[in-house]
């Protein structure tokens, strides 16, 4: 068997040296500059030759000025900075120029960066009148009339029967009806109080303040309240709706710290106040005890007028039968709009006008003169002297107004405005009508 023989190794041997980098050769004719500057940095003044035109592939002959003329000396670089590039004078920036000390603004009285002022309208611009603008455009809605159409009597019968073939307008009952509404819902522009007076028992001032806030409260909304201002016992609570609770304004005054500075919420107001459902407004009872303490004074008027104030826009106010009592005063001094009542009978209208009478004597003529006066009528017209009535209190206040006998008034129980006839309710509404003009 033949010997195996071992694999043949090649020699080991060292890799070969790296190649040392070689410095291109100058160009033929060039000798670098002396001094300790690298050639590649500090060049001295000379000549670059030229290459002629043969030499190349292209004409570079626009690049030279002329054949053989010398070009600028390259930038010298800084003695004490060796091989820092230096900018030839022509070139360099002068250096900033520094501001006088007595030109220098301190550091405290620099105004920081402002933005742009807002951009304001030329004095001098006068809009064109042949041109419309944007208010005259908003102004169409307002000045647009709208398409009416009857809603009630045989006018509206009409319509319905025609299938809406045939459109009639309103009647003329029906448009000042329509009117009295509007002046009932226009905005008053804050809060306020309407007074109801007469010292004689029995003249209508609280039917009167029921009345009113009810037709407020349907054809306008809520926050109309009835309150009654009775410096003893008063007979409001008894004709409005009942309520959770019964409590009355001498509950509210002895629990009013509750509602002190920026505490109380109107759901806490709730529990003095009663709601009258349909009716859309609320009441605030007096003491319905006949052994009722002391009576309102001025400053507990104005501390609970304080507090409703903040949950109600529109305040009618029942008033007692005695004209010295601080809280009548009281309730006089803070009306916007006077509301004197009435029955059809001679006695009930002297004892109101003696009460105007005692107003004007105590300045308030401008309230006198703008009230509005309201007669109950008795259920016949027997035996009464309406014209007199009407001439006296024509003469001293600004309307004169008839409220219909209504049947379940006389009766003495509580009113629902959804029981009242349809001649009730338009009278009242003429009436609030009335007084919402001097609101």
């Amino acid at each position: 068997m033949p010997a195996v023989q071992p694999p043949t190794v090649p020699p080991v041997t060292a890799p070969p040296p790296p190649q040392q980098y070689q410095q291109p050769a100058p160009p033929p004719g060039y000798h670098p500059p002396a001094g300790p500057h690298p050639p590649s940095l500090a060049h001295g003044p000379q000549q670059y030759p030229t290459v002629p035109p043969a030499a190349t592939d292209l004409d570079e002959s626009f690049l030279q000025p002329h054949p053989g003329t010398p070009l600028p000396p390259p930038p010298q670089a800084r003695p004490e900075a060796p091989g820092v590039y230096q900018m030839p004078p022509h070139q360099q920036v002068p250096p900033y120029q520094q501001v006088p000390p007595h030109q220098q603004v301190p550091q405290q009285q620099q105004m920081p960066h402002q933005p742009p002022p807002a951009y304001h309208q030329d004095a001098a611009w006068m809009p064109d009148p042949s041109v419309p603008t944007a208010e005259e455009f908003a102004r169409r809605r307002a000045a647009r009339p709208t398409e009416q159409s009857a809603t009630q009597g045989v006018r509206a019968v009409i319509a319905r029967s025609s299938m809406g073939l045939v459109k009639l307008g309103p009647g003329r009952r029906e448009q000042e009806m329509r009117r009295d509404v509007e002046t009932v819902r226009r905005n008053f522009g804050g809060l306020r109080q309407v007074t109801v007076i007469n010292p004689k028992g029995g003249a209508g001032k609280t039917v009167a303040v029921l009345l009113l806030a009810m037709t407020f409260g349907q054809r306008r909304g809520g926050y109309v309240l009835a309150w009654d201002n009775n410096e003893t016992q008063g007979t409001l609570g008894m004709r409005a709706q009942q309520d959770f609770h019964s409590r009355t304004v001498r509950d509210m005054l002895r629990d009013l710290g509750q509602f002190k500075g920026a505490h109380g919420r109107v759901g806490d107001l709730s529990q003095y106040v009663r709601s009258q459902g349909e009716g859309m407004f609320d009441v605030l009872a007096s003491d319905e005890s006949a052994t009722a303490g002391e009576m309102l004074t001025a400053g507990a008027f104005g501390e609970l007028r304080e507090v409703v104030s903040r949950f109600y826009k529109l305040i009618f106010v029942d008033t007692g039968n005695n004209v010295r009592a601080q809280n009548w005063q009281a309730a006089i001094d803070a009306t916007d709009q006077l509301v004197v009542t009435m029955s059809a009978r001679n006695d009930s209208a002297e004892t109101a006008a003696r009460a105007l009478d005692h107003l004007e004597q105590t300045g308030r003529q401008r309230l006198v003169r703008q009230a509005v006066s309201v007669v109950s009528m008795p259920p016949t017209r027997k035996d009464i002297d309406l014209p007199a009535i009407e001439r006296h209190f024509a003469a001293r206040t600004r309307a004169v107004l008839l409220a219909p006998y209504e049947k379940l008034i006389d009766s003495g129980e509580p009113l629902r405005y959804g029981h009242l006839s349809g001649a009730t309710k338009d009278a009242w509404l003429k009436i609030a009508a009335a007084v919402a003009e001097g609101l």
